[in-house]
């Protein structure tokens, strides 16, 4: 089955793939990234004020050639320079080089000091027709409690961060979403074989890609559209994001998904003691060398910095 649309509670439709622009950073290799993505089949571009690359991504829907119609544009509010919603919108479709996009989400609650007052600026937004659609990212279920105990409109999407190895932690999320009518979108999926690599995820995965004949990259894709999510991805690889469109051809069982979620649930204190410990060695490691700095400049050092040394 392929990426299909999904259905948004006001009852129009969401790309299911998204292609991310949160680490291309600027330039005009990011305009040729965007391209590369368009060029292979995706429709979705997913970036943010925050990313300071909604120029580039302008630049590169412009110069495909598609119709505005025929390809779902989703940015956000991200608070930068302590610009305000409506604000905001303003220069992110002037960036963007459009007059409305399909979606507009809220980065993150921090930025956010009150919830209710930023989410009727974001229905203004919507009401004057410069969003279609409007949602959160990065929200909790008391967040979104909060919103929607005021909320003339409710959010269309809450984009979190999804992969096997926080499934336990978001799961709450997934359900309330879910009874409310709340599209789930889904970035850094690939994280366990990308960042946590050697983890409990890696053996069913591994054997899952072998019996489809597929990457193993293209199994968590899979993976996390069976949870029935929006994905959002990224690469800089021509091969390696034309296979990422082909794993929505792949069909998991019931019995892969639950091998996946088993190994997610029980590695996820694996991953956290591991990511402690690189940070304690980093944190180390920092501090034997600005030690070592120090002692070279003569520079006297107060006990309480190195107790033990």
């Amino acid at each position: 089955m392929p990426w299909d649309t999904l259905k948004l509670s006001d009852g129009t439709e969401i790309p299911s793939i998204a292609y991310g622009t949160g680490s291309l950073g600027k330039g005009q290799g990011t305009v040729d990234k965007v391209d590369q993505a368009i060029s292979v089949g995706f429709n979705h571009i997913d970036t943010a004020q925050l990313y300071r690359n909604e120029e580039e991504a302008g630049v590169a829907l412009r110069e495909s050639g598609l119709k505005r119609e025929d390809v779902y544009i989703t940015t956000k509010y991200s608070g930068v320079g302590g610009l305000d919603i409506a604000t905001s919108i303003q220069n992110s479709l002037k960036n963007l080089g459009v007059k409305y996009v399909d979606l507009y989400l809220i980065h993150n609650p921090r930025i956010v000091p009150d919830i209710p007052p930023a989410w009727k600026a974001m229905e203004k937004v919507k009401a004057d027709g410069l969003a279609k659609n409007i949602g959160v990212s990065n929200f909790t279920v008391p967040q979104l409690t909060i919103l929607l105990a005021s909320a003339k409109v409710k959010p269309a999407a809450n984009q979190i961060r999804f992969h096997p190895y926080v499934l336990a932690e978001q799961t709450p999320v997934l359900e309330f979403s879910s009874k409310n009518g709340i599209i789930i979108e889904a970035y850094s999926p690939l994280t366990p074989l990308t960042r946590q690599p050697g983890g409990p995820v890696d053996a069913p995965v591994k054997k899952i890609a072998d019996r489809l004949k597929a990457a193993p990259e293209q199994v968590l894709l899979a993976w996390a559209k069976a949870k029935g999510t929006v994905v959002v991805t990224t690469s800089s690889n021509k091969q390696r994001l034309e296979s990422y469109l082909d794993a929505g051809d792949l069909e998991l069982t019931s019995d892969d998904i639950a091998a996946i979620d088993a190994a997610g649930i029980s590695g996820a204190r694996y991953v956290a003691v591991r990511t402690f410990i690189k940070r304690a060695a980093t944190a180390a490691l920092i501090g034997a060398v600005s030690l070592s700095f120090c002692k070279y400049l003569g520079a006297d050092l107060p006990s309480t910095m190195f107790p033990y040394l």
